[in-house]
């Protein structure tokens, strides 16, 4: 016992001059994976975990968990959330959990003061511990307007990075879009998913120059190509064209123009990758139209099965109202798989050529004209997956550093 307490001493005292010469981030996260919803925002995940791996980066995450207050945490919607550990590593990374107070059935207006008022005490403790040089808030409401408040409470630089429902979603509700836009003029700092997003965020009043385009990455190692597609559909047991669509099954997301693009293509089968209260109405409609036999709910999957069913299919499908620059498109393209999605958000900066997919209308007809011409003359895999190599995570970690390195400097943008 005599030596090993001394000896941690020392390796603690030589963490805390490592950590004392490197870049110390706060991410702030309320989406991010946990034992509960392990794909829960896994592409915030994904860029953190780069950000730590960084040699120059010294890294804790705080992940809030929005709960209601009393009795009702232990109602079977919260019991699960309300569960988890305050504190714990995740995939080498330290997650601090800490609970806030939601209100159901009043809306999300107090959202982000009550997430301050709960993680004010919370970050003042961590900091003893890990004097953070900046807070790097990952989704902009309701932590955009929280990471702000903090940050003045606490001296430290804030970066918001928005990401596209963030945005396009709260921009109705008068409340949220004044609080939104005020983060935006207090932060230090701000990150755009796409040019477009950027675009958008200036229309609404956000300072055009604080604005840094941070594009996503792709693990290029994971999502690649079938050596034999047809021998991939073989084993999900579908013969002829296979169509994809991922993301939540809600209305922005328009799988249902989707289902009647689908109509007009009976040789092709479409299958849908995600969960969400739309769920009953397109069972619905799929049983109502006699499309059992060609498209198929596969509910949430987990991230782990996305390359090899996405590598599968002939082309991802989606009619997504609005998006800043979506995950699944360039995921996609790294698959050798092309697209076919609206021009909205960041389309155009990915779909940036007609040998990789295409940008249709946001009607049934056009999305079934664009898939007829991919299936008529497909595109290469190898052409399709060289239009990804602009989106790596080791790009995105390294412009992720810089930029909140400059705001821990005082640079700003």
């Amino acid at each position: 016992m005599h030596d090993v307490t001394p000896q941690l001493a020392v390796e603690k005292r030589s963490q805390a001059w490592e950590e004392s010469r490197m870049l110390r981030v706060l991410t702030l996260a309320s989406l991010f994976p946990s034992a509960v919803r392990p794909v829960f925002g896994v592409f915030v995940e994904r860029q953190t975990l780069g950000l730590a791996a960084h040699r120059d980066v010294a890294l804790r995450v705080v992940n809030p968990i929005g709960l209601p207050p009393g009795p009702l945490k232990r109602h079977v919607h919260y019991r699960a959330q309300a569960a988890l550990p305050a504190r714990e590593t995740w995939k080498g990374l330290e997650v601090h959990r800490p609970a806030f107070p939601v209100i159901p059935r009043m809306g999300e207006r107090f959202a982000a003061r009550l997430m301050a008022r709960a993680l004010l005490p919370v970050l003042q403790t961590i900091r003893k511990e890990f004097p953070f040089d900046v807070i790097d808030a990952e989704f902009f409401w309701p932590d955009g307007p929280a990471a702000v408040r903090l940050g003045r409470a606490l001296g430290v630089p804030v970066s918001i990075k928005a990401r596209g429902s963030d945005i396009h979603q709260r921009m109705h509700q008068p409340a949220m879009r004044s609080a939104i836009v005020a983060a935006a003029r207090a932060a230090d700092g701000l990150l755009a998913v796409s040019g477009a997003l950027k675009a958008d965020m200036v229309a609404i009043g956000m300072p055009a120059e604080k604005i840094r385009v941070h594009y996503t990455g792709v693990d290029m190692d994971r999502f690649r190509p079938a050596t034999d597609r047809a021998a991939a559909k073989a084993a999900l047991g579908v013969q002829g064209p296979l169509l994809l669509s991922v993301g939540a099954l809600i209305a922005l997301k328009g799988h249902d123009l989707v289902l009647d693009a689908i109509r007009e293509l009976p040789e092709a089968t479409l299958m849908i990758a995600g969960e969400g209260p739309h769920r009953p109405a397109l069972e619905a409609r799929i049983a109502a139209e006699g499309l059992g036999e060609r498209v198929r709910l596969l509910g949430a999957q987990p991230h782990e099965a996305m390359p090899a069913l996405i590598a599968a299919a002939d082309m991802m499908v989606l009619a997504s109202a609005a998006e800043g620059l979506a995950n699944a498109w360039v995921e996609s393209l790294a698959s050798g798989t092309p697209i076919v999605i609206p021009d909205v958000g960041g389309a155009r900066e990915v779909v940036d050529r007609p040998e990789i997919g295409r940008l249709v209308a946001r009607e049934p007809a056009a999305i079934a004209r664009g898939i007829r011409e991919l299936l008529a003359a497909p595109p290469l895999q190898d052409v399709v997956r060289a239009s990804a190599e602009r989106f790596t995570w080791a790009a995105n970690s390294a412009a992720l550093y810089e930029h909140l390195a400059g705001l821990a400097a005082g640079r700003g943008a």
